[in-house]
């Protein structure tokens, strides 16, 4: 690694995400994410990637500087399992969250806070 290298952040990406438990505060582990694109004109989606929440909430880029293209997208957070491992249940058993990207040479990060009763996301930096 280059001298005074950040390790601690994820690999650069275009399109990356975290999961934070707000109702531990701690980085929410194992959660599966679904990326998706919407198929236009219509309503089919196609899967681009599937990734797994590390011990830090985060994951690799969901997509590469390269492989993101104009259009609208889908995030899809299989939260039940996480819950369940937690021994709750949780009132959403996945999340998905839709958004559209008009300018792909920009940075996209979408974190997602959850509680076993409510979910936030929002466009990060």
């Amino acid at each position: 690694l280059p001298q005074g290298e950040d390790t601690s952040k994820p690999a650069n990406g275009s399109l990356t995400t975290h999961v934070l438990n707000t109702a531990t505060g701690l980085p929410a582990t194992g959660i599966a994410i679904q990326v998706a694109q919407l198929q236009e004109p219509g309503t089919q989606w196609m899967e681009l990637a599937q990734r797994w929440t590390d011990k830090d909430g985060r994951c690799s880029p969901l997509l590469a500087p390269e492989q993101v293209k104009a259009g609208t997208y889908k995030l899809r957070f299989e939260t039940a399992p996480y819950w369940q491992g937690l021994g709750h249940t949780s009132f959403y058993p996945f999340v998905e969250v839709v958004f559209t990207i008009t300018d792909p040479a920009q940075k996209f990060h979408v974190p997602l806070l959850i509680s076993p009763f409510s979910y936030t996301t929002y466009r990060g930096s």
